[in-house]
């Protein structure tokens, strides 16, 4: 993608090529040590994730079936369900 240069975290990743259901948990979510993953919320309501950057941020009201096009590492909290990690 144009503009899109340095290191492995700054690389475009278009499609998801796995999903995998979480809940959530203080525990990194699986294979998220060098790359985070987006989320899809099945049933909506506020989430509460750490952010690749390390920071943690709660989204509101976030709708059913919406995807959230984040990098993540941890889901800890929300009244959210239904949610899928997809890397």
């Amino acid at each position: 993608m144009k503009g899109v240069q340095g290191n492995f975290a700054a690389q475009a990743r278009v499609f998801g090529h796995d999903a995998v259901a979480i809940s959530a948990d203080a525990n990194p979510i699986a294979n998220t040590e060098d790359r985070g993953v987006c989320l899809y919320i099945g049933t909506g309501g506020s989430i509460t994730v750490t952010m690749e950057s390390g920071n943690t941020v709660t989204f509101q009201n976030v709708p059913d079936g919406h995807f959230l096009p984040i990098l993540v590492t941890h889901f800890t909290g929300g009244t959210a369900s239904d949610v899928l990690a997809i890397y």
